[in-house]
């Protein structure tokens, strides 16, 4: 009687778990279509997708970051009130009052800096393997993917953005200030979009509840559909881009693609079309079953980048400063860490030359990055390298762009680390062992 119970107590157990665990190809098979939460992957994935060395998995990553910050949001937004009187209170609260209130806020905190940085480095992987460029797939169209990843990008940072005002202390008020004065020098419509993002013309209650709302909202859906939209193309592109450097491996050794059944209006043909052939070639000895292989390191990345997560939220602790004082200004006051680069480009643009000024803020908040930001954005279109190089890390066709490229980002983070350690009082350039001045308070 007892050996009958834990039989069917395991049968049971099988019926849940058989989908993550399959024990035959059919089942492994069987897996993706019946099971809600690998439905979206295909039955069978490439080796080469699955290596550690040529995405990083940062895409999985900044999922996972966006996941842990979408359930520790809806979490605080329990605890937090967006009142300019009780805002910095709630956030105290958190730190001080609240059981485990702090390792709630570490994580969202860090999670949320952490996503701007990886979501940055996955675009830097895919120009730099030349994943934008059009794939070898009739419905390919990596190209649109790019610029929906770069879209991605933007609004990581203004959710990041947009949450940096909510615990209404100091750094938060003062970091908005800096940034919202860089968008006030764009031409024509400068006034209007600070004004449209404040919600007047200082930074108050109005601006406080429409940061709330974009940051709780409007971003977190729009990345979410954007998201989903984005993984879409990849499986429509035909998965990552170093499937098409397989294929294009394989042409040259002049593999015979196996024949594949295909079904027509006609009925069933054993002929290999021309859209199935590039998927065909020798698919056996590259491929294997998304259940387990994709699911167990798809897992492997969800479950370390949450452990990273929490080990720095409990010895990292989220700053708060006093609270919001707006006839106190820090000195000096600095943006987001993340805008610093265009805080210190605003600097080095500013030229005075006798009575006449170059406004920095037009040239380096507005014109050099919306020049970077077009760039990036057409060049897919421009790229002439040839069709060897999709998928393939620093190929010797696309030497120059990946120079000028890395140029570019190494630029950033130049200037983020200057911003960052190196610019004190009246943004004065200071070796980091170097004691500030002390500079008069307001009266």
């Amino acid at each position: 009687m007892e050996t009958a119970t834990k039989t069917k107590s395991k049968n049971r157990l099988d019926q849940l778990t058989w989908t993550w665990a399959p024990k035959s190809e059919r089942d492994a098979g069987d897996a993706v279509v019946k099971n809600l939460l690998l439905h979206w992957f295909p039955a069978k994935v490439k080796i080469r997708s699955l290596a550690w060395n040529y995405s990083f998995w940062l895409g999985t990553v900044s999922a996972t970051l966006f996941a842990i910050l979408s359930v520790t949001g809806v979490i605080l937004m329990f605890l937090y009130v967006p009142s300019v009187e009780r805002a910095y209170q709630s956030v105290k609260d958190l730190d001080y009052v609240v059981s485990f209130g702090s390792v709630l806020r570490n994580s969202h905190r860090i999670a949320a800096h952490l996503m701007v940085a990886v979501v940055f480095l996955h675009m830097v992987r895919v120009f730099l393997t030349g994943a934008y460029k059009r794939g070898l797939s009739k419905y390919s169209n990596r190209p649109l993917n790019w610029i929906l990843g770069i879209v991605l990008l933007l609004l990581t940072f203004f959710l990041s953005f947009t949450g940096y005002l909510l615990p209404w202390d100091q750094l938060a008020y003062w970091a908005i200030t800096v940034g919202t004065n860089i968008a006030r020098a764009a031409p024509l419509v400068g006034e209007k979009i600070r004004y449209l993002l404040l919600g007047g013309n200082e930074i108050g209650q109005n601006t406080l509840i429409r940061f709330y709302v974009l940051h709780c909202f409007f971003l977190p859906t729009a990345m979410l559909l954007l998201f989903a939209y984005h993984m879409w193309r990849v499986r429509k592109d035909g998965g990552l881009a170093s499937v098409d450097a397989l294929a294009q491996e394989q042409k040259r050794e002049k593999v015979t693609p196996p024949k594949s059944k295909t079904y027509s209006l006609l009925g069933l043909a054993t002929k290999s079309s021309v859209q199935v052939d590039y998927y065909t070639v020798n698919n056996e000895q590259h491929e294997v079953n998304s259940s387990p292989h994709l699911i167990v390191r798809l897992l492997s990345v969800i479950l370390l980048t949450t452990v990273v997560v929490l080990i720095l939220a409990l010895f990292v602790p989220a700053p708060l400063e006093e609270p919001a004082n707006p006839s106190v200004t820090p000195n000096p006051a600095k943006a987001p860490w993340y805008f610093l680069w265009l805080q210190e480009i605003v600097t080095d643009t500013t030229i005075h030359i006798g009575n006449f000024t170059i406004n920095g803020a037009l040239v380096g908040g507005i014109i050099l990055p919306g020049l970077l930001l077009l760039g990036l954005v057409v060049w897919p279109y421009l790229d002439n390298s040839t069709q060897s190089a999709t998928g393939i890390w620093f190929h010797k066709t696309r030497k120059w762009q990946n120079i000028i490229f890395l140029v570019l980002v190494l630029l950033i983070v130049i200037f983020t680390i200057i911003g960052t350690f190196f610019r004190g009082p009246y943004w004065e350039f200071y070796w980091p062992w170097e004691t500030w001045p002390q500079t008069p308070l307001p009266l």
